[in-house]
């Protein structure tokens, strides 16, 4: 089972989206979008970068935990990774999205608001 793209709308009426693995785990979350259709070119900025390892950021957080953030070809954060125990484990999400990333399913979750 593929991936796919889950966009939703938070509290304050901004949309944002998430990378899913073929098992329902979020592997990746956008950045708050005022409009639905930036959400999307967000989307489509993963599709085109996700594939490129020079586009991923590998971090550590003050509590030692390790993440990553994926950027687009103008530097900006286009997706960031939950935290990870291990650099291992992070280094696997990371293939995640790169397998993942290409994916063309996306889910409105909004469409039924």
């Amino acid at each position: 089972m593929s991936g796919c793209y889950e966009i939703s709308k938070a509290k304050d009426g901004q949309f944002r989206f998430v990378l899913k693995a073929g098992n329902g785990e979020v592997i990746l979350t956008s950045e708050l979008y005022k409009a639905k259709a930036s959400a999307h070119t967000g989307i489509s900025s993963i599709q085109k970068n996700s594939g490129d390892d020079t586009k991923y950021d590998r971090l550590e957080a003050k509590n030692g935990k390790a993440y990553f953030n994926l950027k687009a070809a103008n530097h900006q954060i286009i997706g960031t990774s939950q935290m990870y125990a291990t650099v291992a484990s992070r280094d696997h999400g990371i293939e995640s999205v790169k397998k993942n990333g290409p994916t063309e399913k996306i889910k409105d979750l909004t469409v039924a608001e």
